[in-house]
């Protein structure tokens, strides 16, 4: 009966090639933050001096935590829950806390798109409508910079907005006075929302078969719009202003705790650690692929796209300095600010701006939906993995979740596109996707594989599958430096919290800010709760259950080439290499290689 149970199960599936995982991989970690978020900290963050603490965390953490997930994967062939109940049943609530953590994203990161996707269908209009102050929502403090007024003196008249600030926040948010006014839904951009996730659902539908197939155009186009935008900006007058002001060392800045505190944000949001995105991506590939020079490389393009579209960037805010004649600091954004406000200025200030402006627009979609449909499909195979007997079974079963869970996020989105939705959008995106909950994560996570597995099972699996054994820096790393800067860099980011604001003026009332901690707190939660639970409800004695806790599965205590020595199959009367080893549940993995070794 069982033999036929599992014979209805559909296959779990494998990427047709390494160019769709590599693709997969890179339209993820290539996301929105290096275009709108990596430039912007280098600028405020001492300009050249700011890569010496993002290299040293790239370094300690970033590769580290990117091969240690991906080894994970790869070598379980599992999702981002079910890994840990084979690696180690003690971390199952990191598993949790990551998939919840994309939950939240994908219900506020989609609306970024929607965004996009509006100001892309304006990119098509005769003239840019927030190119002049000739509009219904433009007030009489707004200036036309694009016209005779590019010399207008900002700082004498405080009360001026341009036309890009006013076109944002009157036309397309139409934004109310706080989070207590929600207002009405905005109607263009709930359209562009379905649009969005229409898209997304037909990506992932299938799987790795259909992402797989997709991610050959959007991982790819992003960087043919980035090169465009590239070459034509710093052919502009001021690009080289822009450029100076974007690397330009200040090694006294490297004295301020925030500055390394915002280089290890930003290495923790872009390689996309922590939340099992690269475990379940890892986990499609062939047993033997070489997941340490994919890994290298992939950490390579990510830091090296990041730095490319700096120079995009600077050198379109340099031009746009240098034609109002202010200080590039007038008009450098981050986040939203750039992509809707100051980039969107500066092309109207080009010649055929509405070119320049589909293809900025074009390249921000395509850099979202890679990484929106990557952390859709994450929560649907690690779901799936977890139940497997429901949801691989034929007749569309796995189509019919991922229906229902774009439903539900989609309509916690839709008060995001409502007249106060920006100020929810904010508070999902500070408090429930942000550093502190994946520096608590990461903290969990290597001491979980570094020190409870540990790094000799790590090496040794690793070197099983790829045939080489990592470089010895790793096992420092998992084992010392990524817990200890992960844990200084989390007690860090409490000490320096610092209240939501919107626009710099608008503080939110205090009720939103406990339902900021409350979303947050509901992740990490999970990681100590989940693992006491566990301790609680066992069977044996509180030292059995710990043990049982921090043991591998029996049928991943040895490596799949050790399994398949003629001693070891003597011993179990194991001929495939696919059954457990009968030394105990409670052996920990270097007992049973020491069992395995004396025989």
């Amino acid at each position: 009966m069982t033999q036929k149970k599992d014979v209805q199960l559909e296959e779990r599936g494998h990427w047709a090639g390494k160019a769709e995982y590599l693709l997969a991989v890179a339209g993820n970690v290539v996301g929105l933050g290096n275009v709108w978020r990596f430039p912007y900290l280098c600028y405020k963050n001492g300009g050249g001096a700011f890569l010496v603490p993002y290299l040293v965390f790239v370094v300690t953490c970033g590769v580290p935590l990117f091969l240690l997930e991906t080894v994970m994967g790869q070598y379980t062939q599992e999702g981002a829950i079910t890994t840990w109940h084979k690696l180690c049943p003690l971390g199952e609530g990191i598993g949790y806390a990551g998939q919840l953590i994309l939950f939240y994203s994908c219900m506020c990161y989609i609306v970024i798109l929607a965004w996009a996707l509006l100001y892309l269908c304006f990119s098509f209009s005769a003239e840019l409508p927030w190119a002049n102050c000739d509009n219904a929502w433009n007030t009489e403090n707004c200036v036309d910079i694009t016209g005779n007024n590019k010399t207008f003196n900002w700082t004498e008249q405080s009360n001026s907005t341009s036309a890009a600030i006013e076109f944002w926040e009157r036309r397309v948010l139409a934004i109310s006075s706080g989070i207590e006014e929600v207002g009405s839904v905005r109607w263009e951009i709930l359209l562009c929302l379905i649009a969005v996730w229409v898209a997304c659902y037909f990506c992932v539908w299938k799987g790795v078969k259909s992402t797989g197939k997709v991610v050959y155009f959007t991982a790819t186009f992003p960087y043919v719009m980035l090169l465009v935008l590239l070459v034509r900006g710093l052919t502009l007058p001021g690009a080289r202003q822009g450029v100076l002001y974007y690397l330009y060392p200040e090694p006294a800045k490297l004295l301020q705790p925030q500055v390394w505190m915002e280089a290890v944000s930003q290495i923790f949001f872009s390689f996309s650690l922590g939340v099992g995105t690269l475990t379940v991506l890892g986990s499609y590939n062939p047993y033997n692929n070489n997941c340490n020079r994919d890994c290298l490389w992939l950490c390579v393009l990510n830091s090296c796209t990041s730095m490319v579209a700096g120079f995009a960037v600077f050198s379109m805010l340099g031009f746009m300095a240098h034609e109002q004649n202010v200080p590039i600091e007038v008009v450098a954004e981050s986040g939203p600010g750039l992509a809707f406000i100051a980039y969107p200025q500066a092309v109207a200030m080009m010649p055929f701006p509405q070119l320049w402006a589909v293809c900025f627009f074009i390249m921000i979609i395509l850099l979202g939906l890679d990484t929106q449909f990557v952390m859709m499909e994450v929560v649907m195979t690690s779901v799936t993995d977890l139940l497997p007997g429901l949801l691989r079974r034929p007749g569309g079963r796995r189509e019919l979740l991922l229906l229902i869970y774009c439903l539900v996020c989609f309509s916690a989105g839709v008060l995001m596109v409502t007249e106060g939705g920006m100020y929810v959008f904010q508070i999902f995106d500070y408090y429930a996707c942000n550093g502190t909950c994946l520096l608590f994560l990461a903290v969990f996570l290597s001491l979980a594989m570094g020190w409870v597995f540990g790094t000799d099972n790590l090496y040794d699996i690793a070197e099983d599958m790829t045939g080489v054994r990592p470089s010895p820096i790793f096992r420092v790393c998992w084992k010392y430096l990524t817990p200890i800067a992960s844990l200084i860099s989390f007690i860090c980011s409490i000490i320096e919290y610092q209240p939501l604001t919107f626009n710099r003026w608008y503080v939110y009332p205090t009720w939103a800010y406990v339902l900021g901690w409350m979303i947050s707190f509901s992740s990490v939660i999970l990681i100590p709760g989940l693992a006491l639970f566990r301790l609680v409800t066992g069977k044996g004695t509180l030292r059995e259950r710990l043990l049982h806790l921090c043991t591998p599965a029996d049928d991943l205590a040895l490596t799949r080439k050790q399994k398949q020595k003629p001693e070891f199959q003597n011993l179990t009367g194991d001929t495939d290499g696919k059954h457990s080893v009968v030394t105990g549940n409670h052996q920990t993995a270097v007992e049973q290689l020491m069992v395995l070794h004396s025989l």
